[in-house]
């Protein structure tokens, strides 16, 4: 085994030497699109080098960094094939941070035999850490989180679903159900703190289209750990080196029954 708070150091490191220090102070150049619609910046492409030489001391493994899958794609294919891999997502939420929004977070998390096992996100902005290990809980900053029930009626329930990549027949869904919650909003467009608002009860659930696994896996584990639900829509567990499209997550299956088939039909 390893030192857990060891890897939430590693991630604090790379926010305060890398990060933090561009905060609202990016450069000209500093910023490019790497993909259509898809930004980086210098921060992202020097705190996963950071991260990632740091995490290999720890458990020598690959390492799937967000930025380095995006230049070689089949480096994803790790999470499936090697008995141990990193998983690292050194910004969380560019854009939000390009913009000088505060919604940004630094993720990191271990995958033995192609399901996480160990998971961290850093939130600098907040000063706030979450860990979490399976079968021992999510923690917050040295504090046990205890995902609460969700109301029982989709009239309580509060809920996120950013439908930038849902088709027109799925985003029609989503509208037309979203009067019958309390609310139904975007999200932060950063799942280093979408995930956290939901097991710490903010939200009730989310709905996610696309899931690359550095966005997910990390609070997918917390979730589950806190005493959510993380499932894909057709009620498969999610595992990071899969390919498919789709997480409903929710605070608990009372709420995740409730929610799917009015969301996803």
């Amino acid at each position: 085994m390893f030192d857990v708070d060891a890897v939430t150091a590693i991630l604090h490191e790379a926010a305060e030497e890398v990060i933090l220090p561009r905060f609202r102070a990016l450069s000209e150049g500093e910023v490019v699109e790497k993909s259509p619609g898809e930004i980086v910046t210098v921060a992202d492409r020097e705190a996963e080098e950071l991260i990632s030489d740091r995490l290999r001391a720890i458990v020598d493994a690959p390492v799937v960094g967000e930025e380095a899958a995006s230049a070689d794609p089949a480096l994803v294919r790790a999470l499936r094939e090697e008995p141990t891999a990193w998983l690292v997502d050194p910004l969380d939420g560019t854009r939000n941070f390009v913009n000088g929004r505060t919604e940004y977070a630094v993720m990191a998390a271990l995958v033995r035999g192609g399901e996480t096992v160990a998971a961290w996100i850093v939130q600098p902005c907040a000063k706030r850490s979450y860990v979490a290990e399976r079968g021992a809980g999510t923690w917050r900053d040295g504090v046990r989180v205890r995902r609460s029930p969700a109301p029982a009626s989709p009239a309580g329930m509060r809920g996120a679903v950013l439908t930038r990549f849902l088709g027109p027949t799925a985003r029609r869904r989503v509208e037309e159900a979203a009067p019958g919650f309390a609310s139904v909003g975007p999200g932060t467009h950063c799942a280093g703190v979408d995930y956290p608002r939901l097991f710490e009860g903010e939200l009730d659930f989310v709905l996610f289209h696309r899931t690359l696994p550095w966005d997910h896996a990390p609070g997918a584990l917390m979730l589950t750990e806190a005493g959510g639900v993380s499932r894909r829509p057709d009620g498969s567990a999610y595992r990071p080196g899969d390919d498919a499209l789709g997480l409903l997550d929710a605070a608990d299956e009372a709420c995740w029954k409730t929610v799917r088939p009015l969301l996803v039909g």
